[in-house]
């Protein structure tokens, strides 16, 4: 948005100023609005399709340009959506649109899943619309789902909300064999998994809603989004618990399974299918908290005496992501909206390289993606003081703020934290921090709020905790 990068523009002039000038090699970021961004690379671009008939696109993931926006007769992605759609938004009462997603499938067209829903309540519908080109026009191919109702639902059963699905916040991914599935769900009955036909994109016959991977009794769980690696032959399942707006806590999960439609496990081997509410208590957080590994929630980097901008970096209730493997580079994306800390609702899209510890689960770059490759690093780069993150495990809307650690060249951690670290593999982190261990990688970034390339570490727990840490800026020292 015009304000945050007026202020960017500020910071670095400033930051030029008081180093003497000397030249620094700044990324170029422009930002956008897309809430519940859903990725997809087409002619060779990067798209993404967000809730409110939203959209953007990107050659290198960081300098964005909005594509439409606004449920409206004449948004380029449905030119006439009130009439195109007006089946689905007069079931669920509803003048706006939710979380989409977008695929192509083998005729060459896209097919994108749009949902629309009241809101206070799961009276949803989600249905297919077909375009020649990915950025449209999009022509209805009707409905095929619907909840919320009272009496008798899609499966032939009574509609109960609290077992049943909304059907809202669609992923629909080809597995490794080529057969084509759709993931959806928010709170309500929980996260469920259906079969598609790959030749037209409709769910294949007799599934009902299909099957249970998680969640009920309106657990706060929504917006999944599946990713296969073919490097550890698990599918992963991304998450997100809490409440979307700046007060939710909303906050980023992954779970992961040998076969698409699960069972699903966390890193403890705890089985998701378990991660549910309470019967008779309405978003019981803690009943869900401990399931699934914590990818990130709200946090702060706070700048120190020694870092010459004045505001930090951080994030308020990031979350409704996608993902994207790149299969000729190997790097893995995390893209998803967030909010930010004293900014209230105003959210934009972000993207973060992720990378597999060496247990095989996702861990998350602190900082947002800037072109950065990892690379071979020594313990000299890696050794210094750290503003240390950790995310732990509950659902809450506090602000983490960041602390201060050293990682000594003596291989010990001294400062907010004690334990010990090491380097090994060129890049790979081994951190013990209070007793538990961490395995992640190190990784040199951009950092926006210093306008300068610092050493970061992500790292996980076999909890399912993880933890961030981002040098000091050393030209500010």
């Amino acid at each position: 948005m015009i304000t945050r990068t007026l202020t960017a523009l500020i910071s670095l002039a400033l930051l030029s100023a008081c180093s003497g000038g000397n030249a620094v090699s700044t990324p170029e970021f422009e930002n956008v609005s897309v809430h519940d961004p859903s990725v997809i690379k087409a002619d060779d671009a990067y798209y993404v399709f967000g809730s409110h008939l939203a959209s953007a696109k990107s050659k290198d993931l960081m300098s964005w340009t909005q594509v439409s926006s606004g449920v409206t007769d004449g948004n380029v992605l449905i030119p006439n959506v009130t009439e195109e759609l007006s089946e689905t938004l007069n079931w669920a009462q509803s003048d706006t649109l939710w979380a989409p997603d977008v695929i192509q499938l083998a005729d060459g067209k896209y097919y994108m899943y749009y949902d629309a829903c009241r809101g206070d309540s799961p009276l949803s519908a989600l249905g297919i619309a077909v375009a020649d080109k990915i950025d449209g026009a999009y022509k209805n191919k009707g409905i095929i789902l619907k909840s919320g109702m009272a009496g008798i639902g899609d499966d032939g059963e009574v509609y109960d909300a609290t077992e049943k699905p909304n059907v809202v916040d669609p992923d629909v991914f080809f597995d490794k064999e080529g057969k084509l599935w759709m993931v959806y769900g928010s709170y309500s009955g929980g996260i469920f998994i259906l079969e598609l036909d790959p030749a037209t994109g409709f769910p294949l016959a007799d599934q009902g809603y299909g099957k249970k991977l998680l969640g009920s009794n309106h657990a706060r769980i929504e917006g999944p989004y599946m990713l296969y690696s073919p490097e550890t032959d698990y599918y992963y399942l991304f998450l997100s618990y809490g409440g979307l707006d700046a007060n939710g806590g909303y906050n980023i999960r992954v779970a992961r399974s040998e076969q698409p439609d699960g069972p699903f496990e966390d890193s403890e081997g705890k089985a998701m299918i378990d991660a549910q509410g309470t019967p008779g208590v309405l978003f019981d957080d803690p009943a869900y908290a401990p399931y699934g590994v914590k990818l990130m929630g709200n946090y702060e980097f706070l700048n120190t005496d020694q870092e010459l901008s004045a505001s930090g970096a951080g994030y308020v209730s990031p979350g409704h992501n996608s993902a994207y493997y790149d299969e000729k580079s190997g790097q893995y994306y995390l893209i998803f909206h967030t909010r930010f800390p004293y900014l209230g609702e105003q959210h934009e899209v972000r993207v973060h390289q992720m990378f597999l510890n060496e247990a095989g689960w996702p861990v998350v770059a602190p900082h947002r993606y800037s072109g950065e490759k990892i690379g071979k690093y020594s313990g000299k780069d890696v050794a210094g003081e750290y503003k240390y993150i950790n995310h732990g495990k509950d659902i809450s809307a506090e602000i983490v703020e960041s602390q201060l650690l050293k990682l000594n060249t003596d291989g010990t951690i001294s400062g907010t934290v004690t334990g010990t670290w090491s380097l090994g593999d060129e890049h790979n982190a081994k951190l013990t921090i209070d007793g538990t261990e961490y395995s992640g990688v190190f990784l040199r970034e951009w950092n926006e709020a210093t306008a300068s390339n610092v050493m970061t570490f992500t790292a996980l727990s076999a909890e399912g905790i993880s933890v961030w840490g981002s040098h000091v800026s050393p030209q500010n020292k």
